[in-house]
C-alpha cells in the first residue's frame, strides 16, 4: 500500500503526532471498511448463509497492505465514495470461488457507516485516556491551590478574590461533562446494516430468516451498538458524535484561553512547563499547547454545524448530506483527539505562580474588596452614605495612588472601625474553598 503525502498533517501540528492521527488516516479508515466487510462475511457464515470457508477466505484477503489507497481513492470519483473499488479489489483479492460472498447484500453507505463508526471509536478511546489525565492532574492543582488566593476577573477587569483552586476545580468539572458525554456516545456508537434503501431486503433474498438477527449478530461482531432501525438518513449517530466533539474542543479551549490570558508577560500568573520557541525573537517561550488547543476550539463548531446540518438529509439514502459529512467528521476527530493530547501536557506541567496572584490583588490598591466594604459599612453608616463613600474614596484611590484601606482610615466617621480584616484580599474569598471540595468530590 502506497501512503499518501496529502496525509502528513504538514500544516496541522495541533493533531498531528497524536493517536488521533493515526486512527484517523487514510490508512485506518480503509482498515476499518475492511473489517466492516469481513464482519459481515463473518456473521453470514455464523448464520448459515455463508460457507465458513468464505469467511475465511476473505479475512485473509482483507490484509491493509494488499490494497492501494490512492487508487481506490482515485477511483472512488466514478461512485461518488471508496466502498465501490474496494469492493471491487476485495473480490478479486478473495477470488472467483468466493468472491460473491464479498459485501453480500450491503450497500455501500452500510459499509462506510460502520467505517466511520469503528474510527469514531478507535480514535475516542485514546481521547477519553488523555481525558482522564487532564482531569486527574487539574484535580492535583485544585487540591494543592485550595486557598491560594488570586485576582477574579469580569469582563477583563478585576472583580473579587478568588482562588486557583476554584479555578482548577472549574477547568476539571468542564473535563469531566466532556469524558462523560464522549464515553455515552462512545458507548452507542451503532453498526449499520440496511441494504440498498434500509429494509434489509437483500439479505432475505440470501435467505436470512430473520434480519434482524443478522444485523445483531453483525453488530456483536464488530463489537459495537445494535441499532433499532437501518440510520442511512436518520443521522443521529453522527450528531452525537459531533456534539460530544465540540463540547470536549470547548472545555479543553477553555482551559486553554484562561492559560493564554494568566500567561501574559505582564501578568504571569501561570506558565506551560516548556514553551516554543520563535523563529525571530531568540527570548520567546510561546504558549503553544494552549494555542493549538484554542484554535481546535475555535474551528470545531464549524465543523459540527456541517455534521448537524447533514441531519436534513432527504429520502432513504441522501445525495450530498452524507457525503458532507466525511471530511468534516475526521477533520473534528483530530481535532480534538490532538487537542486532548495537548490538554494532557499542558495539565501535567502547567506552571503556578502563587507570588505573582498575591501581588495582583493589591494592584488596585485594595478596590478589589470594595463589595465586602459596602456590606461591612451598610449598617453602620446606611446604604446612600456608603456607596457614596466608598465612589469617593475609589476615585481617590485611582488619583493619589494611596490604598484603599489607608483612605478609609482617615475617614472620621470610621476612626473606632478596624478594617484590617475587611480589606485584607484574602480573607474575602467567600466558599471558594467549600466549592473546589464539592467539585473534587466528583470522580
Amino acid at each position: 500500500m502506497t501512503s499518501d503525502p496529502s496525509d502528513t498533517g504538514l500544516l496541522a501540528p495541533g493533531w498531528v503526532g497524536a493517536p488521533a492521527a493515526d486512527t484517523t488516516s487514510d490508512s485506518a479508515w480503509l482498515r476499518a471498511m475492511l473489517d466492516a466487510e469481513v464482519a459481515l462475511t463473518r456473521t453470514l457464515a455464523s448464520l448459515g448463509l455463508a460457507p465458513s470457508a468464505a469467511a475465511a477466505a476473505v479475512a485473509e484477503a482483507a490484509r491493509t497492505n494488499r490494497f492501494d489507497v490512492r487508487s481506490i481513492a482515485r477511483r472512488a470519483r466514478a461512485g461518488g465514495n471508496p466502498v465501490i473499488p474496494l469492493v471491487a479489489d476485495l473480490t478479486e483479492a478473495v477470488g472467483a470461488e468466493h468472491g460473491p460472498y464479498v459485501h453480500r447484500g450491503a450497500t455501500s453507505q452500510d459499509i462506510l457507516d460502520t467505517a466511520t463508526m469503528l474510527v469514531a471509536v478507535r480514535t475516542l478511546d485514546p481521547l477519553l485516556a488523555d481525558l482522564e489525565r487532564i482531569q486527574t492532574a487539574l484535580a492535583r492543582l485544585a487540591a494543592r491551590h485550595r486557598d491560594t488566593v488570586m485576582p477574579g476577573r469580569t469582563l477583563t477587569q478585576h472583580a473579587v478574590p478568588t482562588t486557583f483552586g476554584l479555578k482548577a476545580a472549574g477547568w476539571r468539572s468542564l473535563v469531566l461533562d466532556a469524558r462523560d458525554r464522549v464515553r455515552t456516545v462512545r458507548d452507542g456508537l451503532p453498526a449499520q446494516l440496511g441494504g440498498a434503501a434500509g429494509t434489509l431486503a437483500a439479505f432475505t433474498a440470501y435467505g436470512a430468516d430473520d434480519p434482524r438477527a443478522l444485523t445483531a449478530a453483525y453488530a456483536q461482531e464488530l463489537r459495537l451498538a445494535d441499532p433499532v432501525l437501518p440510520w442511512h438518513s436518520l443521522r443521529t449517530p453522527i450528531a452525537d458524535l459531533a456534539g460530544g466533539l465540540a463540547f470536549t474542543a470547548g472545555a479543553l479551549g477553555k482551559l486553554a484561553a484562561d492559560v493564554l490570558t494568566l500567561g501574559r508577560t505582564e501578568i504571569a500568573e501561570v506558565g506551560e512547563a516548556a514553551g516554543g520557541g520563535s523563529s525571530a525573537m531568540p527570548h520567546k517561550a510561546n504558549p503553544v499547547r494552549a494555542t493549538l488547543i484554542t484554535a481546535a476550539a475555535r474551528r470545531a463548531p464549524q465543523l459540527a454545524a456541517t455534521l448537524y446540518g447533514s441531519l436534513a438529509a432527504e429520502d432513504e439514502r441522501p445525495a450530498g448530506a452524507w457525503h458532507a459529512e466525511w471530511e468534516p467528521l475526521r477533520d473534528l476527530l483530530r481535532l480534538v483527539g490532538g487537542a486532548a493530547r495537548d490538554g494532557a501536557e499542558l495539565a501535567d506541567g502547567l506552571q503556578v505562580d502563587e507570588e505573582s496572584m498575591r501581588l495582583h490583588l493589591f494592584l488596585t490598591h485594595g478596590l478589589i474588596v470594595s463589595e465586602r466594604l459596602a456590606a461591612e459599612l451598610t449598617p453602620l453608616l446606611g446604604r446612600a452614605r456608603a456607596r457614596e463613600l466608598l465612589d469617593e474614596v475609589a476615585r481617590r484611590t485611582r488619583t493619589e495612588s494611596r490604598s484603599l484601606a489607608e483612605l478609609l482610615s482617615d475617614e472620621a466617621e470610621l476612626k473606632d472601625i478596624d478594617l484590617a480584616g475587611p480589606t485584607d484580599p484574602a480573607q474575602y474569598t467567600g466558599s471558594a474553598g467549600s466549592l473546589t471540595d464539592r467539585a473534587l468530590e466528583r470522580s
